[in-house]
């Protein structure tokens, strides 16, 4: 998969899905602005391993808009231009109804500002960018919650990624005559240390019971897909969401 000459931003790369994405496309040789918020060591090893010349890595609080615009920012000026923003930042915060109502709404404004204020607020400053250069892509990282819905303590969660999901789409209908394209990946349960709080409450035996598949996804799983989709090879499939859930719905 060859991805030389190709630039593109991934929010949410110090760790997880997002490392595994910022590493595989570097691997493929693309230049790749890793975003971190504070996994400096993980982010920097990328650098480190992939020189200075192709990776650069960006703290940004994405809670706080101003960053989120400061992040784009220094990754133009990294990159020259972006081919390519990887939405993939996000929390996992768990809010049970049993909390207070205050507790329980400052957790859900949270998770909006990192999961979906902050995606919003990109895809504009990436869409300016887009129009200028003469198309781009989106790769959003949705979530099955959006589809499937969630469990009482993470209404939050999933409500955001019903956001990003309706976003992504309506992306891909308003700007596709521009050469802009925007698809969402929508994992289930990944091996990631998100996903662990979760498991820890309810058990992996709960979560391997919804699967169709023996395993849990891992996020050698996802990134190749990824990396597929920079390459202009799915372009036609804009707007589309697809599940790597290890046949969760089916189940």
């Amino acid at each position: 998969m060859n991805l030389r000459g190709q630039n593109i931003l991934v929010t949410g790369a110090s760790k997880g899905i997002g490392f595994a994405i910022a590493d595989y496309l570097l691997k493929e040789g693309a230049n790749v602005a890793v975003h971190y918020h504070s996994g400096k060591e993980a982010a920097d090893s990328l650098v480190a391993t992939y020189g200075t010349k192709r990776a650069i890595a960006l703290q940004a609080d994405l809670e706080q808009p101003e960053d989120v615009t400061a992040l784009f920012i220094s990754a133009l000026e990294f990159l020259g231009n972006v081919h390519s923003v990887v939405l993939n930042a996000g929390v996992f915060l768990p809010h049970t109804t049993n909390q207070t109502t205050a507790d329980w709404f400052a957790i859900w404004k949270r998770t909006l500002a990192i999961n979906l204020d902050s995606v919003g607020l990109m895809t504009k400053l990436a869409l300016d960018h887009f129009k200028e250069i003469g198309g781009g892509r989106f790769i959003y990282i949705g979530s099955r919650a959006a589809f499937r819905g969630e469990t009482e303590e993470y209404l939050g969660y999933a409500a955001s990624k019903g956001g990003l999901t309706s976003l992504a789409r309506s992306v891909a209908r308003s700007f596709g005559k521009q050469n802009i394209k925007a698809l969402v990946i929508a994992p289930g349960f990944t091996k990631t240390a998100m996903a662990e709080e979760f498991i820890k409450t309810h058990g992996e035996a709960k979560v391997l019971n919804e699967l169709s598949l023996n395993e849990l996804t891992t996020v050698q799983d996802i990134a190749p897909l990824v990396g597929f989709i920079c390459t202009g090879a799915m372009d036609h499939a804009t707007g589309t969401t697809i599940d790597v859930n290890a046949g969760s719905y089916i189940h």
